[in-house]
């Protein structure tokens, strides 16, 4: 079955030749945090989190092979606590929320909710109001079951003082979650529905509003998400390496682009066909990117981003000049 839909068709506005790399030997550094300093905090599969100093020098938190449920840990997203210590999606087959200390210890966080074991737990994140939220790409097992657009069972999990739940439970394989700057608005990635889904959220933190913000279109497959100082949502699509930029207003601005059209074709068959696998998501065939998953801003400028890729093994990264704007 040939799909319908068609590519955005904008040109990039950065040249991908502007891109530098940052670290070095990076396991899956599919989720990055950012420093006032310039240093990063990114995922390590199987040990924890690796601290790359703003010298470049880096430290792993954890240990390597670290394991839950027999199975190898495989942090998706990560979030850095008050007290130092980190929040870990843990995406492998051991699912679950899990919690680092700054010694490297590994504890278990969150395992399941109301009976629903998180088992592809993809990204952990904490707002200023404090509230945590979760989100859990699929309760399907394997988690490649549900590389579809037919499937609709990833969660929304939101932990306050009044304990954690499921706010959301049909969302298109849900990606990266942020709260929007005023703190009214949950935005998320479903991956395979192609679009950024807005909700509001209520006094009890419930999700309320479902709207589309914004629909992305053939070969692209948003990831990671983060807002910048100005309200702009940055959205990562994985497979076209592409990043984008979308106005509060939600139109879709092309910033960069390392897309290879022979591999988008060939995901974007396997997905109509109902054969997508995890193949699909780690082989590359970019110039310079390897399935950039997330994206963050920051630095010492305020104005540097800096890319996680699924099979990379350093940072992508770049600055935004003064005159540039959206």
């Amino acid at each position: 079955m040939e799909s319908k839909l068609k590519p955005l068709g904008l040109k990039p506005l950065i040249d991908i030749d502007e891109i530098e790399f940052i670290g070095h030997d990076l396991s899956r550094p599919e989720s990055v945090l950012v420093q006032d300093d310039g240093g990063l905090y990114v995922s390590h599969t199987g040990g924890g989190v690796t601290h790359i100093a703003a010298n470049g020098v880096q430290t792993l938190i954890g240990q390597e092979g670290m394991q839950a449920g027999g199975s190898e840990i495989i942090p998706n997203g990560i979030h850095q606590c008050g007290d130092g210590s980190f929040l870990i999606a843990n995406i492998g087959e051991g699912g679950g929320i899990w919690r680092l200390d700054k010694s490297g210890t590994l504890s278990e966080h969150l395992m399941e909710v109301s009976g629903t074991f998180l088992a592809a737990a993809n990204f952990v994140t904490q707002d200023a109001q404090g509230r945590t939220w979760i989100t859990v790409s699929t309760v399907s097992q394997p988690r490649f079951k549900a590389y579809s657009d037919h499937v609709r069972d990833g969660l929304i999990i939101v932990e306050d003082d009044q304990g954690s739940r499921i706010v959301c439970d049909d969302i298109c394989f849900a990606n990266e979650c942020r709260v929007s700057l005023d703190g009214q608005y949950l935005y998320i990635s479903e991956t395979f529905a192609r679009c950024i889904t807005r909700f509001r959220i209520q006094e009890d933190n419930s999700l309320t509003d479902r709207e589309i913000f914004c629909q992305f279109g053939y070969g692209d497959f948003p990831d990671g998400c983060c807002f910048d100082a100005d309200g702009n949502l940055w959205v990562t699509s994985i497979v076209s390496n592409r990043l984008y930029c979308v106005s509060p207003d939600g139109t879709i601005h092309l910033v960069i682009e390392d897309a290879v059209q022979e591999h988008i074709d060939w995901v974007e068959a396997a997905l109509a066909k109902g054969e997508m696998g995890r193949e699909h998501f780690y082989e590359t065939a970019g110039v310079k990117l390897k399935n950039i998953a997330s994206v963050a801003i920051g630095g010492k400028s305020g104005r540097q981003l800096f890319m996680g890729a699924l099979a990379d093994t350093a940072i992508a990264t770049f600055t935004l000049s003064d005159e540039f704007k959206i």
